[in-house]
């Protein structure tokens, strides 16, 4: 299995432990701040927000959180200004960490960031100590069960999908970054429900972590996530899915 699969998935496994830790409302509105930073406020015009939002409402987001999570990344909240920031570094064990924050305050979430890498065994790194790791691409998550593998195939291929590949519950189509919106586009058009669509950071490699080392990593990765800043974690770490569910 190809190191962006690897990853992929078991991130979609952490955020199922997260969802029934009752952390998911933390990460809908870090989704739909992020997309409408980077694609604007209007659903309509923005797949990616649009997106983000139907999942919100699936999991009971209220209303007013929705609307202030898209002001939030529109800047119309407070006059603020946002910077983006990329920091890297290594877990416990080796592994690579990439981190993208939006901030209004660089100097207040370095020191959190630091604070974390430091108490929990990892190390922040120099930029570009690990990016040159992670490639962007556009990924399309389809639960398995809402559409046979051939038809989605067929028509993911058609619209110019790279690769499709499936796990357990879930297929996942991966794009060009300047693809993915006409292949979800092409996706539902065909009437073939997505569980999500973005442009992500996938892994050539991963770096397997077992022991102390895995559970570390794991709670290091969930605390960075927590930070009101960031915005997305990216690793490549390889760990069981037990050490997921435990840490």
């Amino acid at each position: 299995m190809s190191g962006h699969s690897k990853w992929s998935t078991i991130r979609r496994k952490k955020e199922k432990v997260d969802a029934a830790r009752g952390r998911i409302f933390t990460r809908l509105i870090k989704d739909i701040t992020s997309a409408a930073r980077q694609g604007g406020g209007d659903p309509e015009g923005n797949p990616r927000l649009r997106l983000a939002i139907q999942s919100a409402k699936a999991a009971n987001m209220p209303a007013d959180n929705i609307e202030r999570a898209i002001k939030k990344g529109t800047g119309e909240l407070d006059g603020q200004v946002i910077e983006e920031v990329i920091y890297e570094g290594y877990t416990p064990g080796g592994a690579a960490l990439m981190l993208e924050v939006a901030t209004d305050n660089r100097n207040r979430t370095a020191a959190a960031v630091r604070h974390l890498f430091s108490k929990h065994n990892g190390s922040l790194g120099s930029s570009g100590c690990v990016s040159w790791l992670f490639e962007k691409r556009g990924v399309i998550l389809v639960d398995a069960a809402e559409v046979d593998e051939d038809r989605l195939m067929e028509v993911a291929l058609e619209a110019g999908a790279e690769d499709l590949t499936s796990e357990e519950s879930t297929h996942q189509v991966l794009t060009t970054v300047d693809s993915c919106d006409e292949i979800r586009a092409a996706l539902e058009g065909a009437g073939i429900p997505m569980v999500s669509a973005e442009v992500t950071r996938l892994p050539s490699t991963t770096k397997r972590l077992e022991g102390s080392e895995a559970i570390q990593a794991v709670r290091l990765i969930g605390l960075l996530e927590d930070l009101d800043d960031v915005e997305r974690v990216y690793s490549n770490a390889d760990v069981d899915e037990s050490v997921i569910e435990n840490a």
